[in-house]
């Protein structure tokens, strides 16, 4: 009988530092996410190293001490792969991989390998493509064997260019190419967008692995992919919605993340664009995450550098099913609670509930906890910004005699192409 194959994780070390910046908590932290962004990747994390210093080493990120380390645990227990926390330099890349003989990845490249893996369209592959030949790019190192070539014919001949001149320039003329292509998607979506009308657009950002696909599909009776994993979705999501026969588009948006590339940022500048043209922000929140403030710090840097930050924003706190401590006071007390003990009025107290200046809510998008008010909260935001835009509409007024009915569930949300 044939033997099924099993699925092999890779075998991987992950390295980070202690800095003056950076404590030894805030390292393990940071290393906790790197171990799933290597989990999401396909990789096991078998050891970590770590080290406290001033700052990076300039040729090999730790030191030759460290470095030996990891040389001989490597060896001596199978490792196919070393990660590290922070993006390294060319030259750093090139020194650790001569020196430890073994794949060398960092932060930036680990998110860009699962963005390639998480690629569905042919949008959003060439999104990924070109934010990996840019990072490529200045990394190239001969490595690149098959792409040799001499261009032949009159006035071609003579010494040619070396194997590494020829990568660069084929990656260039990829870049060139790949940037038209997305120019030309780009002016499709835009086309897109603009065809969509005047009504109101509302998007959902936040932290990935926060639960935006979740509360996604329980909003827009949708069926966007939903795992527990790093940045399952990639592909912008457009639903048309409908609350108390008040329609509105719902889109759902790539998750952002700590030390976010900026290769991706600018290479999803269209995917972007669906937070920069909302009319309204469901900023989601992990609540059971021990770094939700981080989380939330990081998705408002992004949404700053995309300058959206003043946009009108929701505060939506999800999974109050799945969290175990909270501080409730000032003096930083934890306290364990459990969702029996711990009401909505209990959230409600604590400091939390002010960061949305009136805005905030408490949810659980896979129990739908505290769901009504939740919808309400979107329905009033939405009639606020309809009635500035349409006056005298019909779906919000009730003198109207014409108002339509509720509509069946399945024709209610429709997709936006």
């Amino acid at each position: 009988m044939l033997e099924i194959e099993k699925h092999t994780f890779e075998r991987t070390a992950i390295v980070g530092i202690v800095t003056q910046n950076q404590n030894e908590e805030k390292l393990n932290e940071y290393l906790d996410e790197l171990e799933f962004l290597t989990f999401t990747a396909g990789g096991e994390v078998v050891k970590r190293f770590s080290q406290k210093t001033d700052k990076p080493h300039p040729k090999t990120f730790v030191g030759t001490g460290k470095l030996e380390e990891i040389k001989t645990y490597i060896k001596e227990h199978d490792i196919n792969s070393v990660i590290f926390d922070d993006e390294l330099t060319p030259s750093q890349q090139k020194n650790i991989t001569r020196e430890l003989d073994c794949k060398v990845l960092d932060r930036t490249n680990l998110i860009l390998d699962i963005f390639a893996q998480r690629a569905e369209t042919s949008y959003a592959r060439t999104q990924v493509e070109l934010a990996q030949c840019q990072y490529l790019l200045p990394r190239l190192t001969g490595m690149w064997t098959h792409l040799e070539r001499q261009r032949g014919g009159i006035g071609m001949r003579g010494p040619g260019e070396t194997e590494i001149e020829t990568d660069r320039r084929i990656v260039r003329d990829r870049i060139s190419l790949l940037k038209e292509k997305i120019k030309v998607i780009d002016k499709q979506m835009s086309t897109q967008r603009g065809n969509r009308g005047a009504m109101v657009r509302v998007a959902l950002v936040g932290y990935t692995n926060v639960g935006k696909s979740t509360l996604m599909n329980a909003v827009g009776k949708s069926e966007v992919f939903v795992e527990n994993k790093l940045f399952a979705t990639l592909d912008t999501t457009v639903r048309k919605t409908v609350i108390k026969n008040l329609p509105f588009l719902l889109s759902d948006t790539v998750g952002f993340i700590r030390k976010l590339p900026t290769q991706l940022v600018d290479s999803f500048k269209s995917t972007l664009d669906e937070v920069r043209e909302a009319d309204l922000l469901l900023h989601v929140v992990d609540i059971s995450h021990p770094e939700f403030e981080d989380h939330i710090a990081a998705v408002n840097k992004i949404l700053l550098d995309i300058k959206s930050a003043d946009k009108p924003t929701i505060m939506v706190f999800n999974k109050i099913d799945a969290y175990k401590y909270v501080k409730i006071d000032e003096n930083d007390e934890t306290i364990e609670k459990t969702t029996k003990n711990f009401s909505l009025q209990d959230w409600e107290r604590t400091w939390m509930s002010n960061l949305g200046e009136n805005n905030t809510l408490f949810i659980s998008a896979t129990d739908k906890l505290n769901f009504e008010a939740f919808r309400e909260k979107i329905y009033s935001a939405v009639r606020e910004i309809h009635i500035s835009r349409f006056p005298y509409n019909k779906f919000l007024y009730p003198d109207y005699k014409d108002v339509i009915e509720n509509e069946d569930d399945e024709d209610e949300n429709e997709d936006i192409e």
